[in-house]
């Protein structure tokens, strides 16, 4: 198993986490919050597939990763039912998931030889809508429509991979420089409710 495939189980396996910490609020039962679970933990990737031609999708060959989607979900639902989270404690394991995903996205672009800055949106397309069909599917306003910055962390790691990759920085270093990137910008901006600036409705 390469480093990157593994990452990628992992970034399933984590978004299934926070889609059914997500989804648990509205109540729903095993299958649903399975179903969102999955969804959510391979839509990414299936939009940046569709996008760069890379059919089938990668699931569809590899059917592991539903199966880890639907361990994590689950695993992660009956443990909802006997553990009191906080109410935002999704919010940690989601900024590990957007970091994950996002350094995947921008390496299977660049190993394509896709152009840098399609490269750096493919990583971002990867990391962020996994969570925007969660949000959808529960009824609620895409987090990255609401929170504080978000995409824009995405981004920082994705250019940052490409820069690093430019330089022949080792892979796995440049994987994990970008990933803390995402994770710090990210925490950082929940920590101090950073955003970029917002259009005011009284204008």
């Amino acid at each position: 198993m390469t480093l990157i495939y593994l990452l990628d189980l992992c970034a399933v396996a984590v978004c299934a986490i926070t889609a059914t910490l997500e989804a648990r609020r509205r109540e729903l039962d095993l299958f649903g919050v399975v179903a969102i679970a999955v969804i959510a933990g391979i839509g990414g990737g299936t939009i940046r597939d569709i996008l760069l031609g890379r059919l089938p999708v990668y699931w569809i060959h590899d059917p592991i990763y539903v199966a880890v989607g639907m361990v994590a979900g689950t695993l992660t639902f009956f443990l909802g039912r006997r553990l009191n989270l906080p109410k935002n404690f999704f919010l940690i394991p989601d900024a590990i998931g957007l970091a994950l995903f996002t350094v995947i996205g921008t390496s299977i672009a660049l190993k394509l030889n896709i152009p840098w800055l399609i490269a750096g949106l493919m990583g971002v397309i990867t990391g962020v809508f996994g969570g925007v069909i969660r949000d959808i599917l529960c009824n609620e306003i895409p987090l990255i429509f609401r929170t504080d910055i978000y995409a824009t962390a995405s981004l920082a790691g994705s250019m940052l991979l490409i820069v690093l990759d430019h330089f022949s920085i080792n892979n796995n270093l440049a994987l994990f420089l970008s990933m803390t990137c995402i994770v710090a910008v990210r925490l950082a901006a929940i920590r101090w409710h950073i955003h970029l600036p917002r259009l005011r409705s009284d204008i």
